[in-house]
């Protein structure tokens, strides 16, 4: 199927790694111009050497923290022409409640939140004059099932929901699609560094290690294994694509059924 993404430019925030890497390789395998972003330099430009193995379409690299206002305002100003955005860049953090400061919440949001919406505000007045934009935000079924270990980022990815269908509500009619993607557990890089370590001190191999997990943490799961981040990505890039014109506003779930309800 031709998504019909030839030279249009994304860019993906936090994606030297993980879902965010994931998502920019899908994009660039189908013609689309990617900016990569990371924290680093050296990180944008380990990633960039290994998309250009696996497509042939241009690459540009952003190095800067895109949860900063200073680092966003310089990726607009250096690519102001941006038409699909996938708001991606995120954090977690297993903690108590009761040990959750005030600061931890504001970095939490800053992250997960308000980058996105910076950089949604910062590309929107572009798309509303071509009359054609994708933005995207990587929310979690955290954001529906909040865990009870770590609270202040399921309502971060909560936010991110009503985020997205406001900003739809806001461009409704025009060329413009915004939606979320909620994936559910995914063996990303933080979170497969994540489990290899808790199942390393738990004395057992990570095929064990998953299993129990579906069982006792996850047990609504339907798939009963982490997703991969390129089965998160394979919808994110059709969402991406002309051909989703009439999705928009919807959180789309790719949870391996975790959530359990039918809508």
């Amino acid at each position: 199927m031709d998504l019909k993404l030839n030279n249009k430019l994304a860019l993906v925030s936090g994606s030297t790694a993980g879902i965010g890497y994931a998502i920019a390789e899908s994009l660039a395998r189908e013609g689309a111009h990617v900016i990569v972003n990371g924290r680093s330099k050296a990180s944008v430009e380990t990633a960039l050497a290994k998309l250009r193995e696996t497509s042939n379409t241009t690459l540009y690299g952003f190095a800067g923290d895109l949860s900063t206002a200073q680092a966003a305002n310089e990726v607009a100003r250096a690519y102001p022409e941006v038409e699909i955005l996938v708001n991606n860049l995120g954090s977690y953090e297993p903690s108590p409640f009761e040990d959750i400061s005030d600061d931890d919440w504001r970095r939490l949001f800053e992250v997960n939140v308000l980058s996105g919406v910076r950089l949604s505000r910062l590309f929107l007045p572009a798309m509303k004059q071509r009359n054609w934009g994708r933005i995207i935000f990587i929310s979690s079924e955290s954001g529906i099932q909040i865990p009870a270990e770590m609270i202040h980022y399921g309502v971060t990815k909560t936010a991110l929901l009503g985020v997205a269908r406001g900003l739809a509500e806001a461009v409704a009619g025009t060329g413009i699609t915004v939606n979320s993607v909620l994936p559910g557990p995914t063996k990303s890089r933080g979170v497969g560094d994540f489990i290899e370590t808790l199942s390393k001190k738990e004395g057992k191999s990570f095929d064990v290690f998953e299993k129990e997990f579906f069982e006792k943490i996850r047990p609504t799961s339907l798939i009963k294994r982490f997703a991969l981040p390129e089965e998160v990505a394979s919808l994110v890039t059709y969402i991406a694509s002309p051909l989703s014109s009439a999705t928009t506003g919807a959180p789309l779930r790719v949870d391996g059924g975790v959530v359990k309800s039918v809508f």
